[in-house]
């Protein structure tokens, strides 16, 4: 895939952040658009943006990833409408702070929906049409934490680590079948959105002094500049994008240290990370 002028790009969890900046950036570039949000005033902004960015069309949808029923019938309908689909982003994402031992199993079972079952259902509901498109792209949403592991992080890297596996070996099957479709799995750093200051959080974790921290200290790159280095790498058909001198930089540390890195970072995180929460 050379250009997305005229094509049909699809892009969960588009009411904000890097969902949003990918929507307006393709919208530029004259693709139509099926964006979707659990956010509906979130979306309801974006479809404003990218109608100024220049949208050929645009069509919103609420939608749950989580909720496979309902994720695939918005499948059929979006090709229902557009006759085809050439892109699928699995944006949507969520997150959760806190040692393993002391996460409950609702919020481990919210977080594996949305950011495990909800790439899955989104690229199984829609790689068939990909194929058919015959010039198809898949791109699926990991993380930094989806090439190295960080404490407090376990089901979040879980879940991440997870998406990476799958689309890598999507992208070997498209390969040795040679079907018509580029598969990228993309890995971004500390980029400005609320992604922290809507996680969940266990009992123990200061919400607030982890949200600062990210969004003071480790956020550095815009959504914009990331949907740029996104774009730019699905035409490049790249198989890994890593977003943000952090991510480069750390998934460096991990190939340079091995598995030494672990005790590197466990160093660095007692230093840095704010105190634990007391439960009474």
């Amino acid at each position: 895939m050379k250009t997305l002028d005229g094509k049909v790009v699809v892009i969960t969890g588009a009411g904000s952040g890097i969902g949003r900046a990918l929507a307006v950036n393709v919208a530029g570039r004259g693709a139509l658009l099926a964006i979707s949000d659990v956010n509906e005033p979130g979306l309801a902004e974006t479809v404003d943006l990218v109608r100024a960015a220049g949208a050929r069309e645009v069509r919103s949808d609420r939608l749950d990833v989580s909720d496979r029923e309902a994720f695939a019938a918005y499948a059929r309908s979006v090709v229902d409408q557009f006759g085809r689909v050439n892109v699928m982003v699995n944006n949507a994402g969520v997150a959760l702070a806190g040692d393993f031992v002391d996460l409950d199993y609702d919020d481990i079972d919210w977080i594996l929906g949305i950011n495990l079952t909800g790439v899955l259902t989104g690229t199984k509901e829609f790689l068939p049409h990909l194929i058919a498109s015959g010039d198809g792209h898949l791109v699926n949403l990991s993380s930094l934490f989806g090439l190295v592991s960080m404490p407090g992080q376990s089901i979040y890297n879980a879940s991440k680590y997870a998406v990476r596996g799958m689309t890598e070996a999507i992208r070997m099957e498209m390969l040795t079948a040679g079907h018509p479709v580029g598969v990228t799995v993309v890995h971004p750093g500390g980029i400005k959105t609320a992604i922290a200051r809507n996680a969940r959080v266990s009992a123990t974790e200061d919400k607030d002094a982890t949200a600062k921290l990210f969004d003071k200290k480790l956020a550095k790159m815009t959504p914009e500049r990331a949907a740029e280095i996104i774009v730019d790498g699905v035409l490049s058909n790249k198989a890994r994008v890593l977003v943000g001198l952090d991510a480069h930089a750390v998934h460096q540390l991990g190939r340079v240290l091995g598995s030494r890195y672990q005790d590197v970072v466990a160093r660095v995180s007692k230093r840095v990370m704010p105190k634990k929460v007391k439960v009474v």
